[in-house]
């Protein structure tokens, strides 16, 4: 029951009213003011009440609004969607319908459908055709727009008090959005509409589609080739003799276009054995953007793509390219630059703030990297984890072996050199840019194997790191603590991190959402294997408020377990709104919190002290006791050292061996925690935005 606060302030006022004049009080100078003011009070909100009822009933009702008239034998298409693919896809499919067939069609969310039941029992009554394109979610559940709609099914699919004749006038037809990383529930929702309209009496227009994004698994190639395959079932389908020919208007008629399809009930099954994993994660692991309406290829197109990604039903061929079309189109949108079929560049803002003068990144003050003489990439775009903090969205791939087509390590490292040169070169004339920064630019030092994806996973890894240290750039590379056995084979790195996202096995899972089952002995095998590696190693702790917080004391038994060099504690970065992640500004800790934290932690690890600070990024550095001497911290590096005994560590095949106190620098006051600096270098300007300008930013 909905109270009208206006009625209640107007009936408030008529009581003062009454009272005055029926409870026999005392008339006084006092009822000057009090009368008036009751009966101008009573008047105000009784007019108002009857203004917004006024209003109510001339406006038709949110329901009513979303109700769309249904003219028989038409089209309905309906999609639930997290990150864009399955939106596409039905846009495109309502788009090619309604140009080609002489009959309504209708697009529709399953958001907005928000009386299931009703909107089925229209579209069976009016002998429509019901498209659904639908994506699986985290563990095999709906994508939130279609909750509702799924569950209504699963119920009246086992509701004995619903005929099992229901929806027998409805003809549907399904395309699901999932990958086979995640086999258990693999296609699980897609699967189970299936399954409840068929129950409920519906028929199968043609067979369901089970889109696989996993590109080296489909044998249609990914989403796209899925698609193409699909919709031209759909087209043939609609073209039919039987479709003209069909009586659908005649509700008596048992020759019908549906009854054809009837008793072919059969969802097509995966192919080569996929291997199993955890859990389904969204439709759209191959990414896609929400308005992702460039995203697809057009139908016209498809006939070209068919052809040279037509289905291999065999276990033999040449392996798939890891960059689908569509994927490759939400990558290139982000300002990716693609490198053959599985590697890409990207210039980090902290690139262009350094070419501005205007300081450089956390690295630069924990270990005297040159923010502008930085190159970020990857030579694997896939990855193992589906974070929920990932800063990419998740529109890469996702993979927990190589099965991809492999491009050698100069193309990688060439097609990234050449690419970010061009990067930098477009800086030429931008106002702000110094130019003694622009040409130093040019010249590439440092390569920070961390853009996206599993760069361990690369087979070729070592040699690519070879090719970069060849031509003096140090190498910094993070790994997603899942492959032990490639993190014990890695040659020589600058610097090897790992990313330690959460202490517990729950957490982890809840946070890294990794393709794994035994994700957590490889997690605790990969910092096993880390304490054996002579160079410079670091634990990464991305602090996630509401997540990973409250762990400190587990951290610390992680930490003994793999004795890095140093630890970075790190608060999340908020990157938007993600259909695959829930994370808000809420998740993000303020600066002093992270602060605390280390604090703690450290208090925990007294073989450890807080060595630097990078307010900027909200970023804290713990440093091994063994690298403060003589009183002084020393957790920058000796570049040219490392490359002399990098080179030295190569003639002699791994002979002569180093350590990471071979190649430490002094780290500058500035960097050091508790400088004023807080660890901006003075050397630069920082640069306020006009909103925070001259305020204490000490937050994130």
């Amino acid at each position: 029951m909905t109270v009208d606060l206006y009625i209640l302030a107007a009936g408030s006022a008529l009581t003062g009213l009454v009272f005055y004049f029926f409870a026999g009080a005392e008339w006084s100078l006092w009822h000057l003011f009090t009368i008036p003011l009751y009966t101008f009070v009573f008047i105000v909100f009784l007019s108002l009440s009857i203004i917004k009822r006024f209003k109510s009933s001339s406006k038709p009702s949110e329901s009513l609004t979303k109700i769309i008239p249904q003219e028989k034998n038409g089209i309905t298409i309906v999609f639930g969607s997290v990150k864009g693919n399955c939106r596409t896809f039905a846009q495109s499919t309502y788009d090619k319908l309604s140009n080609e067939l002489n009959c309504q069609v209708i697009l529709q969310d399953l958001n907005d459908i928000t009386d299931p039941e009703e909107f089925l029992q229209i579209q069976a009554k009016n002998q429509r055709k019901l498209l659904i394109f639908i994506s699986t979610y985290e563990d095999g559940t709906p994508p939130p727009s279609a909750k509702w709609f799924v569950l209504h099914l699963q119920e009246a699919a086992t509701d004995f008090r619903v005929s099992k004749n229901e929806l027998e006038k409805l003809t549907y037809a399904i395309f699901g959005c999932g990958n086979s990383f995640y086999d258990d529930n693999f296609n699980k929702v897609a699967t189970e509409l299936d399954r409840c309209l068929s129950e409920l009496g519906a028929k199968q227009f043609i067979p369901t589609e089970l889109a696989d994004e996993n590109s080296g698994k489909s044998i249609y190639g990914g989403l796209e080739g899925h698609y193409s395959k699909w919709s031209s079932q759909l087209k043939s389908a609609f073209q039919s003799p039987k479709t003209e020919k069909c009586d659908c208007s005649n509700e008596n008629s048992i020759s019908c276009c549906q009854s054809s399809t009837n008793n072919d009930h059969s969802i097509e099954k995966k192919q080569n054995g996929e291997q199993s994993r955890i859990e389904s994660d969204d439709d759209d692991e191959g990414g896609g953007c929400k308005d992702g309406d460039d995203d697809i290829m057009d139908l016209e197109d498809m006939g070209d793509y068919m052809e040279t990604h037509s289905p291999n039903k065999t276990a033999k061929g040449p392996p798939k390219e890891m960059i689908t079309p569509i994927i490759r189109k939400s990558l290139e949108k982000q300002g990716y630059k693609l490198i053959g079929s599985h590697s890409g560049v990207k210039l980090c803002r902290w690139t262009k703030s350094m070419l501005r003068g205007r300081g450089g990144c956390y690295k630069h003050t924990f270990y005297g990297i040159e923010s502008h003489r930085c190159m970020e990439t990857t030579p694997s775009l896939a990855c193992a984890n589906k974070c929920v903090f990932c800063w990419r969205h998740h529109t890469n791939p996702v993979g927990t072996s190589w099965q991809w087509k492999t491009d050698d390590a100069q193309t990688v490292c060439q097609g990234a050199i050449e690419n970010h040169y061009k990067m930098i070169n477009t800086f030429k004339g931008v106002p702000g840019v110094l130019p003694q920064r622009l040409a130093e630019g040019m010249q590439i030092r440092h390569c920070a194997l961390s853009l996206v994806g599993e760069p361990i996973m690369y087979p070729h890894i070592n040699e690519l790191i070879g090719l970069l240290h060849s031509k003096k750039i140090s190498s910094f590379l993070v790994t997603n603590a899942q492959f032990p056995d490639e993190i014990k084979s890695l040659e020589p790195v600058t610097q090897l991190y790992v990313s330690v996202d959460a202490a517990t096995k729950e957490s982890l899972k809840k946070i890294d959402r990794p393709l794994f089952r035994d994700f957590w002995e490889r997690f605790l095998n990969s910092l096993r294997a880390l304490k054996d590696k002579g160079q410079r190693t670091v634990y990464r702790l991305t602090l996630v408020k509401g997540y990973n917080t409250e762990e400190i004391e587990q951290y610390a038994k992680l930490v003994e377990l793999g004795d890095p060099d140093f630890i970075e504690v790190k608060g999340v970065t908020y990157c938007g709104d993600s259909g695959a992640s829930n994370l808000t500004m809420a998740n993000v800790p303020w600066h002093e919190e992270v602060v605390t934290f280390v604090k703690l932690l450290c208090d925990r690890l007294p073989q450890y002290g807080v060595a630097c600070e990078h307010e900027h990024s909200n970023c804290l550095l713990l440093a091994h006791n063994k690298f403060h001497v003589d009183g002084k911290w020393h957790t920058w590096i000796d570049y040219e050292r490392f490359h002399e005994l990098v080179a030295r560590h190569k003639a002699t095949s791994g002979g002569e061996t180093f350590t990471s106190l071979d190649y430490m620098a002094m780290t500058p006051d500035w960097g050091v925690v508790g400088s004023n600096e807080r660890g901006f270098d003075p050397n630069d300007i920082r640069w306020y935005r006009k909103a925070t300008a001259k305020k204490n930013i000490s937050g994130c």
